[in-house]
């Protein structure tokens, strides 16, 4: 099965990632915070997690694209299993890229809001890792993907990366 073209990754990208760090903010947003071009410890600090979170975001794309044969869209998985990169230290790190980029806006625009949305949508996700994404890797992938899940953590990225070699 041939990888998915360069469109259907944009396709995707917009319908998923995009919707959630810019659609879904823009609408928060005009209830009303509002950016303040000032040099400030929170603005300074927003500026990195973002800029953290989209060099991020794009590396793990990338890597499905070219390692997967796939993209971030459920409807178009990986055909094949991701561990190298960022993802030998944690299992989900295009969703920790989405989360840093939602929390660099809730610092830049200086709004509740926006952490509320954030935490929601961490909450969404982990419910969604534990009762489909992880079941359907595990069927799709089988051992590979077990021995990675007991060796990677979800979230929080392990110091030493993983080397399916040695586990």
């Amino acid at each position: 099965m041939n990888p998915p073209s360069l469109l259907i990754h944009l396709r995707d990208i917009i319908l998923l990632p995009f919707s959630v760090i810019v659609i879904i903010p823009y609408f928060i947003l005009e209830a009303g915070s509002d950016f303040q071009a000032e040099i400030t410890f929170r603005n300074i600090l927003g500026l990195v997690l973002l800029g953290m979170g989209i060099l991020l975001f794009f590396s793990t794309v990338y890597l499905f694209k070219t390692i997967g044969r796939g993209t971030l869209a459920p409807w178009q998985p990986t055909q094949k299993l991701v561990i190298s990169g960022p993802y030998r230290y944690c299992r989900n790190p295009m969703i920790s890229a989405v989360l840093m980029i939602l929390l660099a806006e809730t610092l830049l625009f200086a709004s509740w809001n926006l952490l509320i949305w954030a935490i929601m949508f961490f909450f969404i996700n982990s419910v969604y890792f534990r009762l489909i994404e992880e079941p359907a890797l595990l069927r799709r992938f089988g051992n590979e993907y077990l021995n990675y899940k007991q060796n990677v953590p979800r979230w929080l990225a392990r110091l030493k990366p993983f080397d399916p070699e040695q586990n």
